[in-house]
């Protein structure tokens, strides 16, 4: 259950920062997390137990714990995996997260793209770079319009790879163009296979959002050897045609950015910040709720919003 309550500011503890919190942007997985939580998985704060949600946003750090330059008081940054391991998300007017976890957003860059970072750039790194580099690689993201899919397209190509992507219709492939995609293809077509055989030949990699419902779509593109990354879990886990994907010596990766090797998220951080120097990543459609109205905001990513529900708290 969602509650907006006052509870006690932090402070920050020793390698840590605290963040006055401008935009908390909300993932599929707060949902999860929301739905799924038990007592056990509650901490205090202040004098409730419970857990403040979302793991991304943007905002200034205005204060810093033990062994951490005080020079970063007063610094933009964008915040990623905020609540992981203790109770202070970033749906709040302040936050504590690790230093390292509160990345400076270069001169220009708005809030609101850097709230749409976190989760799906990193998870779009983690994905794209996982089986190494995925440059002059043919690379296959489904759900082109949707947040990981998004920054893959971009992230992809500044790596160096072609890039294909699916869509649902018009709005979406329209989207997905904008960031950058090579070729853009309506999954829901029958033709859909031929279109990116015909349109880049066989595919390196694929990014995969849903395993289950496009697993006859990615064995029928893969080329011998190709990768296939899963980075969400469905209701109905797939049945596996084990000997097709033995037959083209298929590479089946599931992914999750909360179990992600540390080193490859500090790498993605820096790479994505670069990105962000070179104007080479946008933002998706931004839908602003305010704090108190953080269910409905809630309801909206449960319903498939195109783009990012944020919580504004300037």
């Amino acid at each position: 259950m969602l509650r907006v309550l006052d509870v006690e500011r932090p402070e920050p503890g020793p390698g840590q920062v605290r963040v006055r919190v401008a935009l908390s942007a909300i993932n599929p997985g707060d949902m999860f997390m929301r739905l799924n939580s038990t007592p056990q998985d509650f901490q205090r704060v202040g004098e409730h137990t419970g857990r403040i949600p979302h793991q991304d946003g943007t905002g200034t750090i205005d204060a810093v714990g033990a062994g951490v330059d005080p020079s970063r008081v007063g610094e933009r940054v964008w915040i990623w995996m905020a609540g992981a391991g203790h109770p202070w998300g970033t749906a709040a007017e302040w936050t504590v997260v690790p230093s390292e976890q509160a990345v400076a957003l270069p001169d220009g860059i708005s809030d609101e793209l850097g709230a749409c970072l976190g989760i799906p750039a990193m998870t779009a790194h983690w994905c794209l770079h996982a089986d190494g580099s995925p440059r002059d690689r043919t690379v296959l993201v489904a759900a082109g319009a949707g947040a990981v899919g998004h920054y893959a397209i971009e992230l992809g190509r500044i790596a160096g790879a072609r890039v294909v992507t699916t869509v649902s219709g018009p709005e979406k492939a329209a989207l997905a163009k904008a960031a950058g995609a090579d070729l853009v293809v309506n999954y829901r077509d029958a033709d859909a296979a031929r279109q990116i055989l015909d349109g880049v030949g066989p595919v390196d990699r694929i990014i995969e959002v849903s395993l289950t419902d496009n697993l006859e779509l990615d064995l029928a593109v893969t080329g011998p050897g190709a990768t296939v990354v899963t980075y969400a879990a469905q209701p109905d886990d797939p049945t596996l045609p084990v000997f097709r994907l033995m037959w083209s010596n298929l590479v089946l990766r599931f992914a999750l950015f909360l179990t992600e090797p540390r080193d490859a998220l500090l790498r993605a951080a820096a790479e994505i910040t670069a990105a962000l120097r070179e104007g080479a990543l946008t933002p998706l459609p931004v839908h602003s709720f305010s704090l108190d109205d953080v269910a409905a905001a809630h309801e909206a990513v449960e319903n498939g919003i195109i783009g990012k529900a944020v919580l504004d708290l300037r």
